[in-house]
């Protein structure tokens, strides 16, 4: 375990930026647990995110979504969240005191030769809705909420996660310097 890193690393981003697969990687990468809140959302509820979406509507998933996000505590953990998660705010507040937030930023083009299974993925948009229309509204929330951005377009997934293992990684250790340099 990198004593060196943030408590805890959340992962936001659009569905198929990678947060599931990176985080895997992230967290083998560190010695920490991995974490995704939307399996965590389906073990509570007993079925796939699609199946509570169509059953309570998206207004009402949204709150379980909450719920599933604030209930969560964990310390040494790459978290990986649902792409809908930076709809709450008091959510995000609760991740922010967990760790440190992370948003992979891939580009609208790339995410739409990732994302081909819209229907059975769980994504939470509106009948008259596109993913384009998702991508919009959510990157200016996924920047308000970022304490570091790694753009990953282009880059594997394991080029996403040493990136995110620099930066936050690379981050604490520098504020651990510059702390103890404070104290001299």
């Amino acid at each position: 375990m990198r004593a060196d890193c943030a408590l805890n690393i959340i992962l936001i981003g659009m569905p198929g930026a990678g947060k599931s697969t990176v985080g895997v990687l992230l967290a083998k990468r560190l010695g920490y647990q991995f974490i995704d809140t939307d399996l965590l959302l389906q073990t509570r509820h007993h079925c796939r995110l699609q199946e509570i979406i169509a059953r309570e509507g998206l207004a009402a998933f949204k709150q379980i979504e909450e719920d599933v996000l604030c209930s969560l505590a964990t310390s040494h953990s790459v978290v990986a969240t649902g792409g809908s998660a930076v709809y709450s705010e008091r959510a995000m507040a609760h991740l922010m005191q967990l760790g440190q937030l992370v948003f992979i930023d891939i580009p609208l083009d790339e995410l739409l030769t990732r994302v081909n299974d819209m229907d059975s993925r769980g994504l939470v948009i509106g009948p008259e809705e596109t993913y384009q229309h998702l991508y919009f509204e959510r990157q200016p929330l996924y920047k308000k909420y970022a304490e570091v951005s790694v753009a990953g377009g282009g880059l594997t997934v394991e080029a996403v996660a040493a990136a995110i293992e620099q930066q936050v990684c690379g981050q604490a250790l520098d504020k651990g310097r510059m702390n103890r340099h404070d104290l001299r």
